[in-house]
Parts: structure tokens; sequence; C-alpha cells
């Protein structure tokens, strides 16, 4: 396994989903989920989970899979995108608190999302090469 490969791609990874994120949830659909109170988020762990995302999806790339191409990065991010949303949706459906719309539409953020991440990560991994 090439650990700089799994470094350099999982940390840039981590750091285009953190953005992702914020144009996605914070300004382009800020008004259809509920509002969290800004003094209650933390950012610091925010971007922890986002940059332990990148390196996973690096380190399968890498060591698995060896996606190299943006066209291939961006199914295989997809993929990894729609199971990982739809599974962290119905956990937190399962308190009620979750309409399925809301959760529908953050599976389907989330496969976009992880598509660019992936094809980020593909591109990044094939100039490493």
């Amino acid at each position: 396994m090439n650990a700089k490969n799994v470094l350099v791609s999982g940390v840039v990874g981590g750091i285009v989903n953190f953005f992702l994120g914020w144009i996605f949830y914070a300004m382009l659909f800020k008004d259809f989920f509920p509002q969290s109170n800004e003094e209650d988020m933390d950012l610091t762990m925010i971007f922890l989970g986002c940059l332990v995302y990148g390196l996973f999806m690096a380190y399968v790339f890498v060591k698995w899979a060896t996606i190299s191409l943006a066209k291939t990065g961006a199914q295989a991010g997809a993929i990894f995108g729609f199971f990982y949303a739809l599974s962290v949706n119905l956990f937190m459906a399962s308190s009620g608190k979750l309409d399925v719309q809301v959760m529908l539409l953050d599976v389907a953020i989330t496969i976009v999302m992880s598509a660019i991440i992936g094809a980020v990560i593909a591109v990044i991994n094939g100039k490493l090469k």
C-alpha cells in the first residue's frame, strides 16, 4: 500500500468533503433540514468526520480497488455515498425525528458529494503513481 497516496488524496478528499458540505447543507439546502444552533455545532468535529470519510475512501481506492480515474472514482464514490447515507439516515429515522423526504434528500446530496469526492481522490491517486 502506498501510504503517501492514501494520506494526500484522503486529506484532500476530506477538505473537499468539508467545503461541499458547507455549500450543500449551509447554503443550497439549508431550508430543508432542521436548523441547528450555531453554538451547538463544533466545526472541528465536523472537519474531522469529513477527514475520516476522505481517508477511508482513499484507503479503499488505493489498497483494494486501484481507482485512479475520475470516472471510476465518481462511480465508486457515489456507491460509497449511497450506502453510507442510507445507513446513517435509517439510524436517524429510528429516533422518529427525521422526515422521509428529508432523509431521501440527504441520501441524494450525499451521493452527489461522494461522487465528487471520489473523483478528486481518484485523480490525485492517478497523478501520484
